[in-house]
Order: C-alpha cells, then structure tokens, then sequence
C-alpha cells in the first residue's frame, strides 16, 4: 500500500503565503501522477493542481499564476507553493498519488488532508 502524509497547512491572513508538502512511502513501484485536491465547507472537492512524472502541470482557474506545483520524484514528494492567498483558498487539501504498488493495478491514494485557513 501507500501511505500519503500531508503537511504545512496552517492559518494565514489574506496575501500569505503556505507551502504544502506530501511525501508519499510504503511499496512503492511507480507513481504516474501526483496532485492536490481541496474540499471547502458544504462543498465538493476540487482538483487544485496536478503534475505527472515528466512534469507537466495543470490547475484550477481560481489558482494559476498564485499557485506552484512542483515534485521531487527521488523522494516522491509533492508540493504546493500558494501565495496571495484568499479567504476563499480556506479548505482542507489533500494530496493524491495515481500509482502501482507490487501484484495491484494502478490506483488513486489519498493523504488525510492538512487544513489551511485564510482569514484577517
């Protein structure tokens, strides 16, 4: 199995910055894609970002040119550098790895979230 673990979450008053971390560890063969994913209050959950293993990108309308995703495929770690952030980035984020784990076909795996807070 995989085991995600998300951190860097916190509180932040409007135009912060955070940077979120997620390592991915256990039986590990290969992972394709690494993203995030955030869920705010009484919403569905939304992809923010997502970075393949080449290192293509994409994001949410509501994030390019203040959110960066970037990997490190050595330590298979993802990360989320967010700047101006806004009241409205308030959500838990949760990381996500699309791989395959020895004798199972590749799937999605999900990290417990990490909160972050925007607010004055």
């Amino acid at each position: 199995q995989v085991q995600l673990v998300e951190s860097g979450g916190g509180s932040v008053q409007p135009g912060g910055s955070l940077r979120l971390s997620c390592a991915a560890s256990g039986s590990i063969f290969s992972i394709y894609a690494m993203g995030w994913y955030r869920q705010a209050p009484g919403k569905q959950r939304e992809l923010v970002a997502g970075i393949s293993s080449g290192g293509s990108t994409n994001y949410a309308d509501s994030v390019k040119g203040r959110f960066t995703i970037s990997r490190d495929n050595a330590k298979n770690t993802v990360y989320l550098q967010m700047n101006s952030l806004q009241p409205e980035d308030t959500a838990v984020y949760y990381c996500n790895a699309y791989g395959k784990v020895p004798g199972m076909v590749p799937m999605h795996y999900w990290g417990k979230g990490t909160l972050v807070t925007v607010s004055s």
